[in-house]
């Protein structure tokens, strides 16, 4: 009998960005806003992304890595307040296998000529995947994108 472990860590990390708190939201709620950002290598090979973004609804990404491990996100979306708060559930997985499960809470408020985006993650990775500190990393890069997408185009619709 294997035995299977739970190492359970929450991340927190907060940006803030020049842009009004519409366009930070957006850039979460329309699929065509978010497949600009939501991925934290620019070499991987996209296989799939959908996104019913709504309380209840889902979304799922699957991008391959150079090295061909196809890395897979899949969530469920609990809570969703237009321009306040996002709560959902979501997991990891590498080819076949889980490697975590999370929940998360993304909160925005405007801020003289910026918005202010927390954000929250309670994860809990599964036996024994040794994270290293890259769930975070892969974060932060990934809100980099982000920051990059909402205010590099001061031409695109809120």
């Amino acid at each position: 009998m294997s035995t299977k472990l739970t190492e359970h860590r929450t991340l927190t990390i907060e940006r803030h960005f020049q842009a009004p708190l519409s366009r930070v939201f957006n850039a979460w709620a329309i699929a065509e806003q978010k497949r600009q950002w939501f991925a934290c290598h620019e070499d991987w090979v996209p296989l799939e992304f959908r996104l019913d973004f709504r309380a209840g609804g889902s979304e799922s990404s699957r991008v391959a890595s150079t090295d061909g491990v196809v890395h897979a996100y899949q969530a469920r979306y609990i809570d969703v307040v237009e321009n306040e708060r996002i709560i959902y559930a979501f997991d990891m997985m590498l080819d076949d296998v889980r490697i975590s499960v999370s929940l998360a809470t993304v909160t925005f408020t405007p801020e003289p000529a910026s918005t202010k985006m927390s954000f929250v993650e309670q994860v809990v990775f599964l036996d024994g995947y040794g994270d290293n500190g890259s769930r975070l990393m892969g974060t932060e890069i990934g809100f980099d994108r982000l920051r990059l997408y909402i205010e590099g185009d001061e031409t695109r619709p809120n």
